[in-house]
């Protein structure tokens, strides 16, 4: 779940702490740019298009999810979820270093379309890997990833961790790590039963 429901509870949280910072990025690289002072309504719409795009490409993510799950299989599928995870993470993390908001919109999309692969395949792997008598159990692990994706969220966002001005990017750029974690332990994951004997015709790696 580290790599797939918790990315999705994560990025939801996580965007509510720096939001005062990342408004009085955007007004100064604004006024540098622009030699002019954006107006507060101009503020609060990069503002809010850097919160709404998440769900754009998490609607993204979705709807391609199916698709990777059958041609590549579901775990193959997502370690394909950490690419966005890694390039949202790069973009959010350096946006105030290349004096760019606009690598915030784009990261926040491409975290989104890791959100909406991981939440749908993280589901499905995890149902088909499960033995049937504790598939409702495996199943609510989703539900229990989102949580503690959110609460880690909400704790890295603290003023005693990472919730201060100098630190706001590092907090943008801190689902780089569950990324990383899933990919080094997946790898060692088998591939689900029900892709291997009904997608790859595969009897005797499904047994």
């Amino acid at each position: 779940g580290i790599g797939g429901g918790f990315q999705y509870g994560l990025q939801i949280s996580i965007i509510n702490s720096p939001a005062e910072y990342i408004k009085s990025f955007i007004h100064e690289t604004w006024l540098k740019r622009y030699g002019s002072s954006p107006s507060e309504e101009m503020i609060t719409l990069m503002w809010s298009f850097i919160v709404s795009i998440y769900s754009i490409g998490g609607l993204l993510g979705s709807s391609s999810a199916g698709y990777l799950a059958v041609r590549f299989g579901r775990k193959k599928a997502m370690m394909f979820t950490n690419i966005p995870a890694l390039l949202s993470a790069a973009l959010m993390g350096l946006s105030r270093l290349c004096g760019s908001f606009e690598m915030i919109i784009a990261g926040r999309l491409s975290s989104g379309v890791c959100g909406g692969l991981a939440l749908n395949i993280h589901l499905m792997y995890a149902g088909e890997c499960a033995p049937r008598k504790l598939r409702g159990l495996i199943a609510i692990t989703v539900a229990t990833s989102i949580g503690i994706g959110k609460f880690v969220g909400f704790a890295l966002g603290l003023r005693e961790v990472l919730g201060v001005e100098a630190l706001w990017p590092v907090l943008m750029a801190a689902n780089a790590l569950p990324a990383l974690v899933q990919l080094l332990i997946l790898p060692f994951f088998p591939d689900s039963p029900r892709y291997l004997l009904i997608d790859k015709k595969d009897k005797e790696g499904c047994i």
